[in-house]
């Protein structure tokens, strides 16, 4: 396929109506954007229009949020039913304790997911407390990626308080002990971390087992010290991602294109390293 977009949320009414409750109106303000919802099959057939292959990630927050989950079996069903254009992530809720190791060991061994996404902010944790280091533990035995949101979010934007949002847990230096304590795990620092961005590209350049997915943001806005690692000493380790449906394919892939990176960096970026950390 032409890219692998490893940051993908569904585009139907369980993620937009039900998990993200009142913050989707807020997203769509942040975003600029208004969200059609898709059924799973015609989710599947505009990733097939692409080109692209999506990493679909599940969510659960509702201890944090009271909004209900995009559960690890709903997502495991859109990638039984279209294979060719999905894999899957697994979210657990970091709050229940010992619950959270159980699904996550469930979501992998008994329904086939690839890794496991999580949120700082809409979770209500942050990932350096030893509290939750029995799931790092977990994922880094199962061998699957953790994929953690880092930066600002659109979720709460605008909202009285932010809507509760806590943005400090997704500064990407508490990820720092998290990579050093688990070397054998793969950690992506999802979206360009702004306004942490340099502690992002630090602890990515000092920790080989962290990666940077650059879903969130268009390319066009990219910091040029992340344009600049992206074409050299991070462009091994850095991934396409979109946050889909907050951001556009055609408008991201425009956008890279204006960058100017040669055709091995781009194939790097768009492909070859999601195929190498999701075995695919």
């Amino acid at each position: 396929m032409r890219a692998v977009d490893v940051h993908v949320h569904p585009s139907t009414t369980e993620y937009l109506d039900g998990a993200m409750g009142e913050f989707t109106p807020a997203c769509e303000s942040y975003f600029h954007t208004a969200l059609p919802r898709q059924g799973v099959d015609e989710m599947a057939e505009h990733f097939r229009r692409l080109d692209v292959f999506a990493v679909l990630l599940a969510w659960d927050a509702h201890t944090n949020t009271g909004y209900p989950p995009v559960s690890n079996d709903f997502v495991a069903g859109c990638v039984a039913a279209h294979p060719d254009v999905f894999c899957g992530f697994a979210s657990v809720d970091p709050l229940s304790g010992p619950a959270a190791v159980a699904e996550l060991e469930r979501a992998v061994r008994d329904l086939g997911l690839r890794g496991l996404k999580m949120h700082p902010g809409a979770q209500g944790f942050t990932p350096d407390d030893r509290t939750h280091y029995p799931i790092w533990e977990t994922a880094s035995a199962l061998g699957v990626p953790l994929l953690v949101h880092t930066g600002t979010t659109g979720l709460g934007a605008g909202l009285p308080g932010g809507g509760g949002i806590h943005l400090a847990g997704a500064n990407p230096m508490l990820l720092d002990a998290v990579a050093a304590d688990f070397p054998d795990l793969q950690i992506v620092m999802a979206h360009p971390a702004w306004p942490w961005q340099d502690e992002q590209i630090a602890v990515a350049l000092h920790k080989p087992n962290t990666w940077i997915d650059l879903s969130g943001w268009s390319p066009r806005y990219f910091a040029p010290a992340l344009v600049r690692e992206i074409g050299g000493r991070l462009q091994d380790r850095v991934l396409f991602g979109t946050d889909h449906p907050f951001i556009a394919h055609d408008k991201w892939f425009s956008a890279f294109d204006a960058l100017g990176f040669d055709d091995t960096v781009a194939e790097k970026v768009l492909r070859a390293n999601a195929v190498r950390l999701l075995g695919l």
